[in-house]
């Protein structure tokens, strides 16, 4: 017996209106968080490290880059991880 790969499991649960739109709403949070946690690796921080460089903790850096959390993060905090990895944080609507 095979198992699904996960595109076809995720083609198939898209089929589900609920679940589509659910997963359209989600996007850009996980971008965010994905393009968040490749900045701190591209600039070679630990949390620790980037916590330590930001003056906070590092469960709070955690926190905003787990998937789990559904806190969204301020601007200012934004702002801040993005000017600690060598970033400017750009903001823009479709």
């Amino acid at each position: 017996m095979s198992r699904k790969t996960l595109d076809a499991f995720k083609r198939e649960a898209l089929q589900n209106s609920t679940v589509e739109k659910a997963y359209n709403e989600l996007t850009p949070e996980y971008i965010v968080k994905k393009k968040l946690i490749a900045m701190r690796k591209e600039a070679g921080f630990t949390q620790e490290k980037l916590a330590e460089i930001m003056g906070t903790k590092k469960s709070n850096i955690s926190r905003l880059e787990s998937f789990k959390s559904n806190a969204s993060p301020r601007l200012d905090t934004l702002i801040n991880y993005a000017k600690a990895t060598g970033h400017k944080l750009k903001i823009d609507f479709e």
